[in-house]
């Protein structure tokens, strides 16, 4: 593979505009995620009787458990941004994955300074997600289990569909069921529908004094049968080790338990990371040969003015070496092979509108890498596919839709990255939520809606005139419609309002995308090779 040569000149202006405007970007990012770190604005009485009761806080318990030295990948951190009065930092839980005695988990870990613990709707969305994931890649969950079950008073909202409460358990126990450790440590409160949770876990165990399981706590008890009774009478860690047998395991204290889980991960027989079957092309890596801080001032300030998503791939891949697929045809898309921490990829950017070479030449490179087995990465900067006479005369919805076809059916592990616009039917042609990649990411400066909000505002408007018929409309009406419109497109399509909701698996700095995809492909190669497609090469 020959190395990319950059054309970004450092020094020049455009480039500093470029990189200040980023930096500002990257700022919020960073000041937001630490505002979710500290525990949310206002909530210093709950982390202070949360460690007034000896308890510790949800990552440094998280902390407790990993390696020592070992990154932990945490999914979806600011998952309930700007929802529930900013009230619920995190979604009141913490998800992702790390390393134990080498073997990869997946963490879920309630956080009960948020609301006790509580599900909300974003939480359990956050949770499923979370075992969707552990699923896909075949590795196994540990449950820090601090949760006051379900939120009640939205439980239209978290309890009877399909991907509520019931499908974590759904999940849980068919993970269990393929051999994916599922192991709890209770250490608070498990009520109700929470105490499914450790119930259907391979292996428990409770912390004395702070852990309790009860499918009723004393005041529901007390309604229903007017029995006056103890919390750790009816549901202690005691109860349940020696007379129940909910739970196998009692420790004294938290890092007691922490201790006792290491051990029982040791005999969960699982792979460790590059200890898979090796079906996946693996080298040793090489650093890139450009910072990949060189990335704030390669994006535009102005969204408006493309970018060389080459110059992006340079600062991703390998020693920048990259082999181009079909580089002087449908230039829009740039697909090609390279390698991220020594994994093979195909790599399909975009650099702008998807016309119908473009789509074409997207679904060869797909089926040409779902018959080599090489993982594809997405990197998604397009406004969507071609609109207009002489495209829709030249088929662009069949072409679009041969591309659509391609990468639904691609039984390979993909990932996918927003690095700018993620507009319309091209969104889910690049792989986008709707698609399944094993894990999607955000950069700070992306967008993501069905079209841009100056695109919407001249729709929109134009449709909603059409239906008054004729009906007087002043100037000042229109322009308060368009601004109304453009409003609405610019907050839903700001990527913090859809890493809120996880539309995402997180909002990452771009400096940490490297990084980030690396761990993702070494969990890939932990797993046998999945069952190939037709493997058939369709000159399209």
């Amino acid at each position: 593979m020959k190395v990319i040569e950059t054309r970004i000149d450092p020094r020049s202006d455009g480039f500093a505009t470029n990189s200040a405007a980023y930096h500002e970007l990257v700022d919020v990012l960073r000041e937001r995620q630490q505002v979710v770190l500290d525990g949310g604005p206002g909530r210093e009485r709950a982390i202070e009787r949360h460690l007034d009761r000896g308890k510790i806080m949800v990552r440094d318990r998280i902390d407790c458990v990993i390696d020592s030295g070992t990154p932990f990948l945490e999914l979806s951190t600011l998952s309930g941004f700007g929802q529930y009065d900013d009230g619920a930092p995190g979604a009141g839980i913490v998800t992702g994955i790390g390393l134990v005695h080498g073997v990869p988990y997946m963490f879920i870990a309630n956080d009960a300074t948020v609301k006790g613990g509580s599900l909300l709707p974003t939480s359990i969305k956050k949770h499923v997600r979370a075992q969707d994931i552990a699923l896909e890649n075949g590795i196994g969950v540990i449950y820090l289990v601090d949760s006051g079950g379900a939120f009640l008073p939205l439980q239209d909202e978290v309890f009877p569909d399909k991907d509520h409460f019931g499908g974590s358990f759904y999940r849980q126990a068919r993970m269990s069921a393929a051999g994916l450790p599922q192991l709890s440590v209770v250490l608070g409160g498990c009520t109700a529908g929470g105490a499914y949770v450790p119930a259907l876990s391979d292996e428990v165990i409770m912390v004395d004094g702070i852990g309790r399981i009860y499918l009723g706590g004393p005041p529901i008890v007390k309604a229903a049968l007017g029995e006056i009774v103890e919390p750790d009478d009816l549901g202690g860690a005691v109860l349940h080790t020696r007379t129940s047998g909910v739970s196998d395991e009692l420790a004294h204290t938290e890092r007691e338990a922490y201790g006792r889980l290491r051990e029982l991960c040791l005999a969960t027989n699982q792979r460790r990371v590059g200890e898979g079957p090796g079906w996946l092309d693996v080298i040793d890596p090489e650093p890139p040969r450009y910072p990949a801080e060189e990335i704030y001032g390669i994006i535009s300030a102005d969204d408006r003015i493309p970018f060389d998503s080459t110059e992006i791939i340079a600062r991703l891949v390998d020693a920048s070496r990259f082999s181009p697929f079909k580089p002087e045809w449908g230039e829009s898309i740039v697909c090609g092979f390279a390698r991220i921490w020594g994994h093979l990829v195909g790599v399909i950017a975009n650099q702008g509108i998807i016309f119908n070479e473009e789509a074409l030449k997207t679904t060869h490179f797909i089926e040409l890498c779902e018959q080599r087995r090489v993982p594809l990465l997405f990197l998604q900067n397009t406004s969507g596919y071609m609109v207009g006479k002489e495209s829709e005369a030249r088929g662009i919805a069949k072409d679009g839709a041969k591309m659509v076809y391609a990468v639904a059916n691609a039984t390979v592990p993909k990932f996918t990255v927003l690095i700018g616009g993620a507009y319309g039917a091209g969104n889910y042609g690049m792989c986008g939520r709707g698609f399944n990649p094993r894990f999607l990411f955000s950069w700070p400066n992306s967008r993501c809606a069905t079209m841009a909000a100056n695109t919407a505002q001249t729709v929109l408007v134009d449709i909603r005139l059409a239906g008054m018929k004729g009906a007087q409309t002043t100037e000042e009406e229109i322009a308060a419609l368009r601004k109304e419109v453009a409003d609405q497109y610019e907050t839903q399509s700001d990527p913090y309002y859809g890493t809120s909701r996880i539309w995402d698996d997180g909002l990452i700095d771009p400096v940490h995308t490297r990084d980030a995809l690396g761990l993702c492909l070494a969990l890939s190669a932990r797993q046998d090779a999945p069952a190939p497609g037709p493997g058939l090469v369709y000159r399209m």
